[in-house]
C-alpha cells in the first residue's frame, strides 16, 4: 500500500477541497482521512456479509498487491505481530478462515484480541500476509465461493479511487476489524468539559 507521502497527506486539514478530517464516525471510532466518495465506499463495504468482505480483501490484495508491497513494510513490523504472522500459518485451514471471520467481525476471542491490538499500518501488514501465503500457507479462496452482486460493485468504485484514497479506504476497513477493550477517549463536546493542565 508510498507510507511517507501518504501519512504527510493524511495530517493534511484541507477543507477547501473534497478532503476532510473526521475525528469520529456513528460508531466514535477514529477515521482516517477520507474524501466523501471514499466514505460512501467503505459505507457500501459495511453492508457486505463477513465472507463477502474477504472475497473483496482477496481481491484488492491481489489486484493492488504489487502497490501495497511497498508501503506496507515501510511502516509496519511485523515482529509486532507475531501470532498472526507465525502461529496462524501453522493452524489448519478450517481454523485460519474461523479465525478470519472472527477478526472481521471483531469477535472477542484470541486472534482477534491480537489483531485489535495492532496499530492500523500492521494490520494492513497482516492482511497483506495472509494475500501473499492464500493457497500455499493460508486457506485459499473456496472454490465453489461465489460472489454475491454486492461485491463486484463495491470492487468496481474501489478501483476507480485514487490511490491514496485506496490505501485510506484499506486503512480504514482493517481498522474496524478486530476486538479491542480500549474505549475512545470522550472528546471536549461529549463531555463538555475543558481539559485542565
Amino acid at each position: 500500500m508510498p507510507w511517507s507521502g501518504f501519512l504527510a497527506a493524511e495530517n493534511l486539514i484541507n477543507c477547501g477541497s473534497k478532503l476532510r478530517y473526521d475525528m469520529t464516525l456513528a460508531d466514535n471510532t477514529a477515521s482516517q482521512l477520507l474524501s466523501s466518495e471514499t466514505q460512501n465506499v467503505f459505507s457500501a463495504y459495511t453492508q457486505l456479509t463477513t465472507d463477502d468482505k474477504l472475497a473483496l480483501l482477496y481481491y484488492i490484495y491481489e489486484a493492488m498487491g504489487e502497490a501495497i508491497t511497498p508501503a506496507a513494510p515501510t511502516a509496519a513490523d511485523p515482529n509486532l505481530a507475531p501470532r498472526l504472522l507465525g502461529d496462524f500459518y501453522n493452524l489448519p485451514q478450517e481454523q485460519q478462515l474461523a479465525i478470519m471471520r472472527q477478526i472481521v467481525n471483531s469477535e472477542a476471542t484470541d486472534y482477534s484480541r491480537a489483531y485489535g491490538a495492532l496499530g492500523s499500518n500492521n494490520q494492513l501488514l497482516v492482511w497483506y500476509g495472509w494475500a501473499q501465503g492464500m493457497g500455499d500457507t493460508v486457506v485459499d479462496m473456496p472454490a465453489d465461493y461465489q460472489s454475491t452482486q454486492s461485491v463486484n460493485p463495491v470492487l468496481d468504485q474501489i478501483k476507480q479511487l485514487e490511490f491514496q484514497e485506496q490505501i485510506s479506504l484499506l486503512r480504514e476497513i482493517a481498522s474496524r476489524m478486530g476486538h479491542t477493550d480500549v474505549q475512545p477517549i470522550p472528546t471536549q463536546a461529549e463531555t463538555g468539559k475543558t481539559s485542565s493542565l
